[in-house]
């Protein structure tokens, strides 16, 4: 099993409204692609500001194949799309 985790910290214009888009989004997913067998999207509430993220992405696939093979699908780029649009940093770890 592979988990999949990408923290993302957003651009200040829109920055809710691009938090809350991006979120519907991302969960939009779940469903549409079948290497994707599980999806949670949340959004940071700590009262901390010492560099945290905005938003976290925890998704599981079977392996790194799969894990390709969701990165490289029409539904995952056009969300990709709108994400690098609005973000200012990305982090990721898989493990």
């Amino acid at each position: 099993m592979l988990k999949h985790i990408v923290m993302f910290r957003f651009k200040d214009e829109k920055k809710e409204e691009n938090i809350a888009k991006t979120k519907e989004l991302l969960e939009d997913l779940d469903g549409k692609i079948d290497e994707l067998l599980k999806i949670e999207v949340g959004i940071n509430k700590s009262i901390e500001d010492a560099g945290g993220s905005d938003l976290v992405l925890y998704s599981k696939f079977k392996d790194l194949e799969a894990l390709d093979i969701y990165q490289k699908h029409p539904e995952h780029l056009r969300v990709l799309a709108f994400i690098k649009e609005v973000i200012c940093e990305r982090r990721v770890v898989d493990y």
